[in-house]
């Protein structure tokens, strides 16, 4: 992460005007204009009933909701093609999954086959346009999905996953995922682990890893507790993931998602491994001095987001603040050489997360578009009402994309 400063605007794919991989071009377009050169992405797996992507019933397959022409041509040589390479390993476990759930085998495979190709086209327009992709790796799968099907043996029986009360919610949240039997993937050498990251790296230039800390001790809730609240640390499998998959794909292009309970032992992972991690600016201002993810906290190898698909949008949140704190953000963007916008306070924000000292600087596209807490992608703890935000056309102006392009001249991050 050390080297040229640049900056990325998060947003699902179901987030941009249209929502579908065709769409996406014209997003990729207005993310040139103004300058930007990454785009991160939630995970683009099939969601679950209540459209979180995190909760994938597959962590190899794609989502043919996002499919711009659901009805392409397939030619059975392009199905062959496919199983012989993107989908090796992988495809059948897919197919058996989804007819197993009523679905039809051989569809199954062409929207493999369409996701890829709409893909591939869109990841090739956004090299000619200077934007790479980021992409997103939950770290558990869905549960009875299709890799807990497939796998059973690499899945631990009579607790599932989640994490202990924090400031989202004072009894924890209660995933429900299944959890990884760390020994049983330890005895087959983490081939599964490094071939769910051939696969991402296939799709991205670069990841974040969802719930990195878990790697360190992972919070494991007895299955038959309601709330997690009563679970308890177990030890992870430490960098031997990341040794295995690193010794046949090489460096791994990874951001560590390291927020939440973080000790020093995820710390020492993280740093070990040479991956960068993230200060997110909104929980710099939690109480009254400066923590980790206060702006005067921030170093050179990590990613400095203004909130993420968890947090209040930047206005949201601005408003949820006392006068006090407040005034504790325009002293800091002062500090930073940022000028504080009365007006559009959504900008100060911005353009403080922009002057970081991070190498990289991520913000949602809710905090660029200046919108409020309706627009929120998702409140952690609550299982309905969330995943479904998504833009207008009309709001990614020729004027907005001008301003972020002023915000990232400032800071000296604008896409070469």
């Amino acid at each position: 992460m050390r080297g040229p400063r640049s900056a990325g605007v998060l947003a699902h794919v179901t987030s941009i005007p249209g929502g579908t991989l065709g769409d996406a071009r014209r997003f990729v377009d207005w993310l040139a204009t103004a300058g930007v050169g990454w785009w991160q992405v939630l995970p683009v797996g099939p969601p679950d009933e209540h459209g979180s992507p995190y909760r994938s019933a597959s962590a190899f397959a794609g989502w043919s909701g996002l499919l711009a022409s659901p009805r392409a041509r397939v030619t059975v040589a392009d199905e062959d093609d496919f199983r012989l390479g993107p989908g090796a390993g992988w495809i059948d476990e897919w197919v058996a999954f989804v007819t197993a759930t009523g679905g039809d085998a051989r569809e199954a495979v062409r929207d493999q086959v369409r996701f890829e190709r709409e893909w591939r086209a869109l990841r090739a327009h956004a090299a000619d346009a200077g934007v790479r992709l980021i992409g997103d790796v939950p770290i558990y799968v869905a549960p009875d999905g299709a890799d807990h099907r497939a796998h059973p043996q690499l899945f631990r029986a009579g607790a599932v996953a989640g994490v202990p009360p924090d400031a989202f919610s004072a009894t924890g949240q209660r995933w429900g995922n299944p959890l990884f039997d760390w020994p049983a993937h330890r005895r087959q050498g983490y081939r599964w682990w490094t071939e769910r990251l051939r696969r991402t790296f296939d799709l991205v230039d670069l990841t974040r890893i969802d719930h990195f800390r878990a790697f360190t001790a992972y919070w494991a809730v007895p299955e038959e507790c309601p709330t997690a609240i009563e679970g308890r640390w177990v030890r992870g499998p430490g960098r031997d993931v990341f040794d295995a998959a690193a010794a046949e794909l090489g460096p791994l292009p990874v951001i560590a998602e390291d927020l939440g309970v973080i000790t020093p032992a995820v710390e020492r992972l993280r740093d070990e491994l040479g991956f960068p991690g993230m200060a997110v600016l909104q929980f710099g201002f939690d109480g009254t001095r400066p923590n980790l993810h206060h702006p005067s906290r921030h170093h050179e190898h990590q990613v400095a987001y203004s909130g993420t698909h968890d947090n209040d949008t930047a206005l949201g949140w601005w408003r949820s603040l006392a006068p006090a704190a407040q005034g504790r953000v325009r002293a800091t963007a002062d500090a930073a050489g940022v000028e504080a916008d009365s007006a559009q306070p959504w900008w100060t924000v911005v353009d403080l997360t922009m002057a970081s000292p991070a190498a990289m600087a991520i913000v949602p596209l809710q905090d660029v578009l200046g919108l409020g807490s309706d627009a929120r992608m998702n409140q952690p703890g609550t299982a309905v009402g969330n995943w479904s935000w998504q833009a207008e056309r009309r709001q990614l102006t020729p004027a907005v994309a001008g301003r972020l392009r002023r915000s990232l001249e400032g800071s000296d991050r604008l896409a070469p």
